[in-house]
């Protein structure tokens, strides 16, 4: 071939689709002659087996057009066939809402399986695959459930979380400590399943019981977290009785005692950051008493700033403390307090996170009448 024709050629042969590559890589082989599969070959990398199945496939005409569909050709769709399949699956989607209350599929999983079975049972034969595509065509798919009813809205939740914006800064700017606090969910401490994964040897898996039976552990753990926002510090009062206002406040004080002290010795004020629920919840007067003695303990002022209402997670404790505790110990059962302390303790990050912890073996009163 000649250069200018070969580029030529090679470009076009570029913009063709595999079957079309073939037959052309065959039709320049069979110009050439003699040699032609291997130069062909060379110029293209099409194997030289690729290239006689080309040659024999342009050989025989017949089976060149049975490989490409007629317009027109193949199965028809089902909705083609049966019309009425698509508002029968649309009456079946919406058999939750509406609709015959005993209907067979109300209370059922509406999986694609099922939902072909009814299907036929109307008479409408279709397989689950079918009923999946018809689903994707409508606009359906598989979701999980998504949390975002509350109990109650807060009509002015930016303009709080505004309020608790400026007010950490100032005290930030005043070297005043700010911390945000919170309680971790209660763990069970003993040879139980801990969700997460961790390196062992293949086929070694750390076994564990079978059943969360509280009394096959050694009693419950409740982590009750204060972080410190300017210092990226962190401490963990881990009690093992009940959590109460009484115990949220002590986690504050040895918090204050074991750290804040020493890193604030100035310090006339005090922020604390907390969710509106539980224990320190903003209406708890248990809360505010224990937190007033605690004020008076230590002789600073403590001013308390609520997040609003369903915005617990928005607290600075979750994701900058909590959630890196909970990787430092996923898949490792919680065995003993001593394990659970330690743990704790050891957890830090890229961004210099320190924690100290500690076991709080007091026993707190529930339902204090104040």
């Amino acid at each position: 071939m000649e250069t200018k024709a070969q580029n030529y050629w090679i470009k076009i042969f570029h913009t063709l689709n595999e079957s079309q590559k073939r037959w052309c890589a065959a039709q320049k082989a069979t110009e050439i002659g003699y040699g032609g599969i291997t130069k062909v070959k060379a110029l293209t990398s099409m194997s030289r087996t690729t290239i006689t199945k080309g040659i024999r496939e342009l050989r025989d005409q017949e089976q060149l057009e049975k490989k490409i569909r007629k317009e027109g050709a193949g199965r028809k769709k089902i909705t083609n066939i049966n019309e009425n399949i698509v508002r029968e699956l649309e009456l079946i989607m919406n058999e939750n809402t509406a609709g015959d209350p005993m209907s067979a599929l109300k209370w059922t999983c509406k999986s694609t399986r099922n939902i072909s079975d009814e299907l036929n049972k109307k008479g409408i034969k279709v397989s689950y695959r079918t009923v999946y595509n018809l689903l994707s065509e409508a606009d359906y798919t598989l979701q999980g459930n998504k949390k975002t009813l509350g109990n109650s809205n807060s009509e002015n939740r930016d303009e709080q979380f505004i309020h608790i914006n400026s007010e950490v800064k100032k005290y930030i700017d005043n070297n005043e400590p700010v911390i945000s606090v919170d309680a971790k969910k209660k763990e069970q401490v003993g040879n139980f399943k801990n969700t997460g994964q961790i390196w062992r040897k293949k086929s070694d898996p750390k076994k564990v019981h079978d059943h969360d039976f509280a009394s096959l552990g050694e009693g419950v753990a409740i982590p009750h977290g204060t972080y410190d926002i300017q210092k990226n510090e962190g401490f963990v009062n881990v009690g093992i009785d009940l959590y109460t206002a009484e115990f949220a406040v002590n986690g504050i004080r040895q918090w204050w005692y074991l750290m804040g002290k020493k890193n604030y010795p100035k310090a006339k004020k005090l922020l604390v950051c907390a969710d509106s629920g539980e224990s320190n919840g903003s209406r708890n007067r248990t809360w505010k008493i224990n937190l007033q003695k605690l004020s008076d303990e230590i002789k600073i002022e403590i001013t308390v700033c609520h997040y609003p209402p369903g915005t617990s997670k928005w607290n600075k404790i979750e994701h900058r403390m909590f959630s890196f505790i909970s990787m430092n110990w996923k898949g490792q059962p919680l065995e003993s307090y001593e394990m659970i302390i330690n743990l704790i303790s050891n957890t830090t990050t890229k961004k210099g996170l320190k924690i100290e912890a500690t076991l709080d073996r007091n026993e707190y009163e529930k339902g204090i009448k104040v």
